[in-house]
């Protein structure tokens, strides 16, 4: 008796892309001790157990589970297939060898999603880059669990095909039943989906403070607050996003992406607005950037476009926080394995904040601060040099007196403060126009900070002046340059004035010499 043969594609995740996989079925004449059924092609745990559940699935759904010795193939085999995606294109692989079954859809539509015990077919990750993948690769649609229908929906030229059972799958690629793709509008579905949940203009006070949520926002600066418990260095935090630039629909499929991989999306689909990931201090380097066994996207690629807010800086491991250096500087993550090596993108705004102190009342008028200035000292060493220098904006957040809690009157609206942001952004891409990997001011190099932040001899006197008589670091001084360019932005002026470097010098409250002095 000859054996039988079935191919169905299927697509794995590598990185936070997908790849093309090729699952071939060949079941051959065999009883007692030689039959069975074995996986092959690279598998890692969660894929070898899928015979299990194939086998139940089928069974449970009312089909005939072949008898003999079953190999199932993963191709290419020389890359590791792990998660659980498979489950339905083994479990219609086998059917189709088994029964025999052919149709023109198998070669033409790519199938992925877990299986149940019962043949239903349960929600994966990462739906959105398997759906750019079979879009890359030319094929017609893609089979997929209900439950992340809407999220490959926004890829448009492909068929998106929800199945809710191992029998609703089948039937649809042998041609015996059509089931209607799902559709939607990607850009009025972004469009929904791109406001946020809270407003600068719910934080009373601290207007210098918001002023320099401003600038940073402006010029991409990364920003650390310093200031006593309940100052509102949180709140502030959470409503940087919402001033930055809006995001662009291209960004959005970037993000959406990274969260789908991680299992973070919902039935929404779409991640519309810019993310804010403000992970515990407990927190591994491996969590913090990546990596693991089978490299995983971390918190520097979930905040990817957005925000990463490190609350209490200085209780961060410091092996953690140096872990940062590298995708601060790069906007990426290089992961290397022995059998791998990813890049996952980490482009993102840091936002940190600590207490001046570590009993945190050393700025507090009210509460008398205990600490000796070797504590203080040995505190602010926890943030290493490096680490500091790419921090631009270093900003004192007093406490909060009562009569600002109190005054009914709140202040501007993240709308009009997003509005002069966006215009500064607009001015900085003009500027650099042609540069490779200069976006914003931030992103400044010695050659750019040269050519676009020149000093007249009146602000170049200034800015001396505060060096030598605050005890300014040398590293302040590039700094102060690129925060002075984007206050000028902000205020639509070319050139650089006294009064943008004043502002600039103001929010490098760790260099000054009265805090190295404690």
């Amino acid at each position: 008796m000859p054996g039988a043969y079935a191919r169905i594609f299927s697509f794995g995740v590598y990185g936070i892309d997908a790849y093309l996989v090729s699952v071939e079925i060949d079941i051959a004449p065999a009883a007692g001790e030689t039959a069975g059924f074995q996986v092959v092609g690279l598998p890692e745990g969660a894929v070898k157990e899928s015979r299990d559940r194939v086998r139940a699935a089928v069974s449970n759904s009312g089909f005939w589970f072949p008898t003999g010795r079953i190999t199932a193939n993963l191709a290419p085999a020389d890359i590791r297939k792990e998660g659980v995606a498979f489950d339905l294109p083994l479990a219609v692989g086998v059917l189709a060898a088994g029964q025999g079954l052919s149709s023109e859809r198998l070669a033409r539509y790519a199938l992925v999603g877990e299986l149940g015990l019962s043949g239903e077919v349960r929600p994966l990750r990462g739906a959105l880059p398997l759906a750019l993948g079979v879009r890359a690769a030319g094929m017609a649609g893609l089979v997929l669990p209900a439950a992340n229908a809407v999220e490959a929906s926004v890829v448009e030229g492909i068929d998106v095909i929800p199945v809710e059972t191992l029998k609703e799958a089948l039937g649809f690629v042998v041609g015996e039943s059509e089931i209607f793709p799902t559709r939607s509008d990607p850009v009025d579905l972004f469009d929904r989906l791109s406001h946020y949940d809270v407003d600068l203009a719910e934080v009373h006070g601290q207007a210098s403070a918001k002023r320099a949520l401003e600038v940073a926002a402006a010029g991409g600066h990364n920003l650390l607050m310093i200031g006593p418990p309940g100052s509102g260095k949180t709140m502030l935090s959470r409503r940087l996003p919402t001033i930055l630039p809006a995001m662009i629909f291209e960004e959005s499929i970037e993000v959406t992406k990274i969260h789908s991989i991680a299992g973070l999306t919902d039935a929404r689909g779409l991640v519309a607005t810019r993310p804010f990931r403000a992970p515990h201090h407990t927190i591994s380097d491996v969590a913090l950037v990546g990596g693991g066994t089978i490299p995983r996207p971390g918190e520097v690629s979930l905040a990817h476009h957005g925000v990463l807010f490190l609350d209490e800086m200085p209780e961060f491991p410091r092996g953690v926080l140096e872990a940062l250096r590298q995708p601060l500087e790069d906007g990426l993550i290089t992961v290397t394995r022995s059998s791998m090596t990813c890049q996952f993108p980490a482009r993102f705004m840091l936002c940190g904040s600590m207490n001046p102190c570590p009993c945190g009342y050393l700025s507090d008028p009210t509460r008398e601060c205990r600490c000796t200035p070797v504590q203080v000292q040995r505190y602010h060493a926890r943030l290493s040099g490096p680490l500091l220098d790419r921090i631009d904006l270093h900003v004192e957040v007093p406490a909060v007196k009562y009569q600002e809690l109190t005054r009914g009157a709140a202040g501007e609206t993240t709308a009009d403060v997003r509005a002069r942001v966006q215009a500064a952004r607009d001015a900085q891409l003009r500027r650099y126009r042609g540069i490779p990997g200069v976006l914003c001011n931030a992103h400044m190099r010695g050659r750019q900070i040269r050519s676009f932040c020149q000093l007249d001899g009146e602000t170049l006197s200034l800015l001396e002046r505060a060096m030598a008589g605050m005890g300014l670091s040398a590293r302040a001084y590039d700094r102060i340059l690129k925060v002075a360019r984007t206050i000028a932005d902000l205020a639509g002026e070319e050139r650089i004035g006294p009064a943008h470097v004043s502002e600039a010098i103001q929010y490098r409250a760790l260099d000054r010499q009265m805090w190295r002095q404690l």
